[in-house]
């Protein structure tokens, strides 16, 4: 029998991979909020990876409390996720995928382009997602991991922040409120250049999210999590000493 996979968090985009690595022969051994993860790794010290499918919000304390006997198999997938998060918990090599596709309660998963992976499981996850038939590739290096993790946050960021000053969806907000969008993509990249401590390819990255965004013109643009993406938003700019005039223009006027 094939090493287990651990699963922590079985929301939805859990679930999804879980089911993939069943059909792979893999068994799965999910860890909800209530577990504690020290205990499972005593019973479980060696397992084939560990996935992290919680959300943004608890993504910090979640990788603080990895055991260390894991450390050198985790999988993450989170929204906003950067290289300095992982490092921050001492972990150096994890698997990291950008999921581009979206799955809510009673849908089928909806795809808006093929999720870019990379890392020493990146095969595992691809053959996961091919058996439950969602489209992923492989990258070549750590940088390009680096721009999918960037191109990923411009999406959620310029798409949800946005929207709650205009509303509506991609399309729109690309056809009708241009200016809005660049101004807020702006904003969005200044706090990527310092939260990844580099000058990214903002050409390219304008490319790459109006390629999401033709993905999927009709996808909403201010999700739930919107006005907790502005506030984090903020903060960062606060501790870079960033203006980001627009963006703190939409949280006077909407937070």
């Amino acid at each position: 029998m094939k090493d287990p996979i651990i699963v922590i968090g079985l929301g939805e985009l859990g679930s999804v991979f879980a089911r993939g690595f069943l059909r792979l022969g893999y068994p799965v051994q999910g860890v909800t909020r209530d577990m504690d993860t020290n205990i499972v790794a005593k019973n479980i010290p060696n397992p084939t990876a560990v996935l992290v499918a919680v959300g943004e919000a608890d993504i910090e304390q979640t990788l603080a409390d990895i055991p260390q006997v894991w450390k050198d198999r985790v999988i993450l997938l989170q929204n906003e996720l950067l290289p300095k998060d992982w490092k921050a918990a001492a972990i150096e090599n994890p698997t990291v995928i950008s999921v581009w596709f979206e799955k809510k309660k009673g849908m089928d998963s909806k795809v808006v382009l093929p999720s870019p992976i990379f890392g020493a499981n990146a095969k595992l996850v691809f053959n996961a997602l091919a058996q439950v038939d969602l489209p992923s590739f492989i990258l070549d290096s750590e940088e390009e991991l680096t721009y999918e993790l960037v191109r990923k946050n411009l999406y959620i960021l310029t798409t949800n922040i946005a929207g709650l000053e205009v509303g509506g969806n991609v399309d729109q907000l690309q056809t009708q409120h241009s200016i809005v969008m660049q101004a807020v993509a702006n904003d969005v990249l200044d706090i990527q250049d310092w939260l990844t401590e580099t000058s990214n390819d903002r050409e390219r990255l304008m490319e790459g999210l109006l390629e999401a965004i033709n993905g999927d013109l009709e996808h909403g643009c201010m999700g739930r999590s919107a006005p907790a993406r502005l506030t984090r938003a903020i903060g960062f700019a606060d501790k870079a000493g960033l203006e980001v005039s627009k963006l703190r223009t939409i949280a006077a006027n909407h937070l």
